[in-house]
């Protein structure tokens, strides 16, 4: 399977982020050189044909997404996606501590093809380094005229603010980080009628993508959409980050074609399980994704449809690894917190439903369940999937209910034994 390093042939080195670097190593606002003698249509055409799919966690293609935008005389925004809060997920960081420059001429290109005048960053709150990367990053580009009065020399006006957000978990919805932008609470909108692409920052058409798929236009634009699609495979297509986390000899960001075999990374780029235990499950797309088991991830590649197929999801591309000493019941437990913890509250199903998930699995942890207490979770996560406002409600039931599931055996262990089997004892941080 073809394979070139694209985003991470520089991580490790803090001196790669200068624009020097990136002019003189990696064909640096070449790419924005042509797309300013192309139509936006035709960039935005060459992007659809590229088939690139968003790498935030829906996985939706980016040019069908960019020609939502309606022919008006309102302005228009690009709005980053810069809030990587997926527990697991780290590759956006990595992009902008290291590349920053090709994030930007992807937000640069991206404004062109959309008649974009102002691009707002919204980055996470806790990326205190890198925001600072971000901001000299955004400053040699005004120094070098590729952001300001005249891109390039040419009569387009473009300007790049970076907002930093307070540390939600909810803002990386899209229509939630919208509000936050505004000042407002962070809380989903209602689509219909506030889909971003018509009704979206400030009222005004938005298109929201996310750091990883906005460093993927330059080398389309740049290379061609034949380049692109050399790597992955079809509907699948492009060089991949992957964060992958847990209990492998190797941890960390790998760059992989789309349709990598799975088990591939895990046994061989990431060493395999530490301390010669065995894989028991994956998350394989934040703690979001519905868990999958070591069975089940035996001829999965690294992609959309085959994740989705497996009944899983790519999502953020957070692979976290779990081995076979570890409690599944402590794993929920843990997930239902978090999910508990980030709803918004605005939703009855999630701010209600999320604390009776933590309950019921903390009761099952101390050996205090009863078997249909297993039900009972089952059916919980049934009343919050689907039910809410935004996806959030899908993120905490899918994980809940897989584990549920596919562990079920373990789950009435905790029961008939009284006590974790394998002598854990359940987390409690709220007290």
């Amino acid at each position: 399977m073809k394979s070139e390093l694209v985003f991470s042939k520089y991580y490790g080195e803090p001196e790669a982020a200068g624009l020097n670097n990136y002019l003189n190593n990696d064909k640096g606002y070449d790419a924005l050189k042509k797309a300013l003698e192309m139509t936006p249509e035709g960039i935005t055409q060459m992007v659809k044909d590229s088939e690139l799919r968003g790498r935030g966690g829906a996985g939706f293609p980016t040019g069908l997404k960019w020609g939502f935008i309606p022919k008006t005389n309102k302005p228009k925004y690009l709005v980053v996606n810069a809030d990587e809060s997926e527990p697991g997920t780290f590759k956006d960081r990595a992009i902008m501590n290291y590349t920053p420059h090709m994030m930007i001429e992807g937000c640069i290109i991206s404004a062109l093809a959309i008649d974009a005048h102002i691009i707002y960053v919204y980055i996470r709150g806790e990326f205190v380094r890198e925001a600072e990367v971000l901001e000299k990053a955004i400053e040699e580009a005004y120094s070098a005229r590729y952001l300001g009065n005249t891109v390039c020399g040419k009569d387009y006006k473009l300007d790049m603010v970076v907002h930093r957000g307070a540390g939600a978990y909810i803002c990386g919805e899209e229509t939630a980080l919208l509000n936050s932008l505004e000042g407002k609470r962070g809380e989903p909108r209602i689509k219909p009628p506030y889909f971003p692409a018509v009704h979206g920052a400030f009222g005004c058409p938005t298109v929201v993508n996310n750091v990883e798929t906005l460093a993927a236009i330059p080398g389309i634009v740049r290379e061609g959409v034949d380049w692109f699609k050399s790597f992955g495979r079809e509907k699948n297509t492009g060089m991949k980050l992957f964060c992958v986390s847990g209990h492998v000899n190797k941890p960390g960001l790998y760059e992989k074609p789309y349709g990598y075999p799975f088990m591939k990374l895990i046994e061989e780029d990431c060493g395999g399980i530490w301390k010669g235990r065995k894989l028991k499950a994956v998350f394989p797309g934040g703690s979001s994704s519905p868990v999958l088991t070591a069975e089940e991830l035996k001829d999965v590649a690294l992609d959309f449809d085959d994740l989705q197929a497996a009944g899983s999801m790519l999502g953020s591309s957070a692979i976290m690894v779990m081995d076979d000493s570890t409690c599944m019941v402590q794993v929920a437990i843990r997930t239902a917190y978090f999910y508990y913890e980030e709803s918004c509250g605005q939703c009855t199903p999630c701010r209600e439903g999320g604390k009776w998930l933590l309950d019921l699995n903390r009761r099952l942890e101390s050996g205090n369940g009863k078997m249909e207490d297993l039900d009972l979770i089952a059916d919980i996560c049934d009343k919050i999937d689907g039910k809410t406002i935004c996806a959030f409600g899908e993120a905490t039931a899918w994980p809940l209910r897989s584990l549920v599931k596919k562990f079920r055996h373990e789950y009435e262990q905790h029961i008939l034994e009284g006590k974790c089997p394998f002598g854990g004892k359940a987390p409690s941080w709220e007290q």
